[in-house]
């Protein structure tokens, strides 16, 4: 059976193991049993169920509850895609009213947030120095590490990140059109003891990388203000009314548009700045490509990496867990995005820009529109992919995709967006800006993989021969 992806095993063996219920094929993969035999023959521990919490259930809290600012962070899924970071971009957050309500799930300093649903399962991301604490959305998990040292805690958190920790956790995942993780599934994984000394080591790579990623943080944040400044737009003075009076002439006459929505008055001050700015309507600036929808039949575990809307944000891709095969269309790499082409997505969470930063050997979903700048000595990229990033942008996307339960930007009104040109001098500061914003951020995740790589090379190979790798690759 050595070339089949089958296994025997005895009823009693499946009833018993790991006190698992499961009886379906893939949980008893052979990947997933080589792996876990592989790790329980080494020293290991599991995590106590009174480590893991989870984010509030049903009505306890509310989109309406979260605050632009506030006392508590509160982490959703969307802040931790790719792992290890928690990123500030659209952090929200919650009241300490609020906080009481739901303390069971406050984390702090160093504890680590799981995400466990839909398809960003398997993200594990820590609670750093900047934020020290913070509340977590029902849709993660949060693991509390109270009585492991800081070292041992960044120990965790890698070996979680490794493949290792990955194959043990996401063959736990259950559901198809929903796949969810159990709270307490995380508690089922062994893990390998480290040792004192080996921790110390793996807790100065993430520390570093930290660093490097909270200057990366800093610079956008900095970029986006500055951007912002220079086209005379304050989020304060934009309307916070939900109520506007309008005629049938100016409403649906002119846009076929009925839905209250779209007609709040946000929107009329978001415009007014705009008409007071050089401005262009994005096909007058972007050449659109779109790619395909080769249907969930054609998802696999090889052949072509596939990104979908959920492994995109804008500072970068996280690695795709679906792969399609290669001729699932002919030529499918002239659907390859190219470097300096703009992904945007238009529907589920519409209106996020990335600028690829290298050629891509990926397909991406057809949610997924492509941009290429016409004339990059008018508009350049980083400036335009900051642009549509920012409230300039995302304001026209909620103005024109409200009123569905998933949202969906139409090509055609996405064709319309308004874009503010800016001098070329000062798109070249913001670029600038830009670019080194990702340069420290691709050093932090050079990092990170490095931190991975040892503890999978000590797991293997045991903690000298990590070490002695780790000396070649940090200084």
């Amino acid at each position: 059976m050595d070339g089949l992806e089958c296994e025997e095993l005895l009823f009693s063996t499946v009833k018993n193991a790991n006190k698992s219920t499961r009886f379906d094929p893939e949980y008893y993969s052979k990947l997933a049993l080589s792996t876990e035999s592989f790790i329980l023959s080494k020293p290991h521990y599991f995590l106590d169920t009174r480590n893991v919490v989870s984010g509030p259930f049903g009505s306890t809290l509310k989109s309406s509850s979260y605050l632009e600012k506030g006392d508590v962070p509160f982490v959703r899924i969307e802040n931790i895609k790719g792992g290890f970071y928690i990123s500030r971009s659209n952090l929200v957050y919650i009241s300490s009213f609020d906080n009481s309500r739901i303390a069971n799930s406050q984390l702090s300093e160093d504890d680590i947030v799981l995400s466990k649903v839909g398809n960003s399962i398997g993200f594990f991301a820590r609670v750093d120095s900047v934020l020290k604490g913070c509340n977590i959305s029902e849709n993660n998990i949060g693991i509390k590490l109270e009585g492991f040292s800081t070292a041992q805690k960044h120990a965790i958190l890698t070996y979680f990140n490794s493949k290792y920790g990955q194959i043990l956790l996401l063959r736990r995942r259950s559901g198809n059109a929903q796949p969810k993780l159990n709270v307490d599934d995380v508690c089922f994984i062994p893990i390998p003891v480290f040792g004192n000394s080996f921790c110390e080591k793996i807790s100065n790579i993430i520390i570093q990388s930290e660093i490097l990623m909270h200057q990366a943080q800093d610079i956008y944040e900095e970029a986006n203000k500055y951007l912002l400044l220079k086209l005379n737009y304050d989020a304060q003075k934009i309307s916070a009314d939900s109520i506007a009076v309008k005629t049938i002439t100016n409403t649906f006459g002119n846009t076929g548009r009925l839905d209250a929505e779209y007609y709040q008055p946000k929107f009329d001050d978001l415009f007014l700045i705009l008409s007071q700015l050089t401005t262009k309507s994005l096909d007058s600036i972007v050449t659109t490509t779109k790619s395909i929808e080769p249907g969930s039949e054609c998802y696999g575990e090889i052949g072509i990496p596939f990104i979908r809307v959920s492994d995109v944000s804008i500072t970068g891709i996280s690695n795709p867990t679906i792969k399609i095969p290669e001729n699932t269309v002919s030529s499918i790499e002239s659907l390859f995005p190219k470097k300096d082409t703009i992904l945007f997505s238009k529907d589920g969470s519409v209106g996020i820009a990335y600028q690829v930063e290298e050629d891509l050997r990926a397909v991406t979903s057809g949610a997924l529109l492509h941009f290429k700048v016409k004339n990059t000595k008018e508009i350049l990229p980083e400036y335009l992919t900051l642009v549509l990033n920012s409230d300039i942008v995302q304001l026209q996307a909620e103005r024109d995709a409200s009123g569905a339960i998933i949202q969906h930007w139409k090509p055609d009104d996405i064709k319309k967006v308004t874009i503010p040109i800016l001098s070329y001098e000062i798109q070249k500061e913001i670029a600038d800006s830009v670019k080194s914003s990702f340069t420290k951020r691709r050093k932090a995740e050079k990092l990170i993989q490095v931190a991975i790589n040892t503890v999978e090379l000590a797991i293997e190979n045991g903690e000298d021969a990590a070490l002695k790798w780790l000396e070649t690759q940090v200084d």
